[in-house]
């Protein structure tokens, strides 16, 4: 029976905040498969998912199928919005929801990596960093600070990752983003430039494979997942409207579960997928295949 194992394997997942997005079910799969889990917190919400483990808050959701606890090797404060300490301006710096963090940027991060952890340091790379200040504003009428800070977390984040973290990882190394079906169709309600971000992030998937493909010997793929109404979803007031129309038109007509993306992630991360890289995977009930939608009793057949 093939089955996928990840045992002696680390993994690191960035931009996990609670227990109901798609970063924190992937770190649950991942860790399933036995792989070793770090995360990477952005430093306002590390905070409170810190005190959330603390007091038990997630016991629940770190069960294990085998009866074991999810447990993470190590919490990284990470801001995708900057490579280097002299990146990050000086209100930044003193705010107290980052103070004691050390160096929380890209680079920080992967020499924190680098002097904890034996050589190699990591096996994969899981980037679900997103973030658009103005997602709920119209493409039009979203500013071009807006638009650039979407661009800067939301895909190039993932560009100055795998420049920083490919020196730690070995050549069969798996990188891993998310991204979303706005980057080709219109998706009314998502905007602020993160449409846009994604068609980004997708791009770049391509010319990362290719360049750290033959660098590094990593292999760089993104998921296209449906929506699901977490609460990052939550911030463009129409998250329940569109997963209702995804599970009333989609070929399987359900809603999708963050575990089942976390399971194709866990995929990808693996040695089973050692020849797929530079792709776009679809993991939506099969909705982006669809080009109408249904309007009467016919057009269920």
């Amino acid at each position: 029976m093939i089955s996928v194992d990840l045992k002696g394997r680390r993994a690191l997942v960035a931009g996990v905040a609670d227990d109901v997005g798609f970063g924190f079910a992937i770190a649950r799969a991942l860790a399933e498969a036995g792989a070793s889990v770090c995360l990477a917190c952005w430093p306002p919400a590390l905070g409170i998912f810190e005190t959330l483990l603390r007091r038990g808050k997630l016991d629940a959701s770190r069960k294990l199928s085998n009866g074991q606890e999810l447990t993470f090797e190590r919490i990284y404060a990470l801001d995708a919005a900057y490579d280097t300490l002299d990146d990050v301006p000086a209100e930044i710096r003193e705010n107290r929801r980052y103070a004691g963090r050390g160096d929380f940027t890209i680079s920080g991060a992967a020499q924190q990596m680098k002097e904890e952890f034996g050589a190699p340091q990591l096996d994969v790379l899981v980037h679900c960093l997103a973030n658009g200040p103005e997602v709920h504003k119209p493409l039009l009428d979203t500013s071009r600070q807006g638009y650039l800070a979407a661009l800067s977390v939301s895909s190039y984040s993932l560009v100055s990752m795998v420049r920083h973290f490919a020196p730690l990882m070995p050549r069969g190394g798996s990188v891993l983003s998310l991204t979303y079906l706005a980057s080709e169709r219109v998706i009314p309600g998502y905007g602020g430039g993160m449409s846009s971000a994604k068609a980004a992030l997708e791009a770049d998937t391509r010319y990362l494979a290719f360049q750290a493909g033959r660098k590094y010997g990593l292999r760089i793929n993104t998921i296209s997942a449906g929506p699901v109404a977490t609460r990052a979803a939550s911030v463009t007031g129409v998250i329940d409207e569109i997963v209702d129309y995804y599970a009333a038109n989609a070929p399987l007509p359900e809603k999708l579960t963050t575990r089942e993306v976390a399971e194709v992630a866990t995929f990808l991360a693996s040695p089973l997928a050692s020849a797929v890289t530079g792709s776009t995977l679809y993991v939506d009930k099969g909705f982006h295949a669809m080009g109408k939608a249904l309007g009467d009793s016919k057009d269920h057949l």
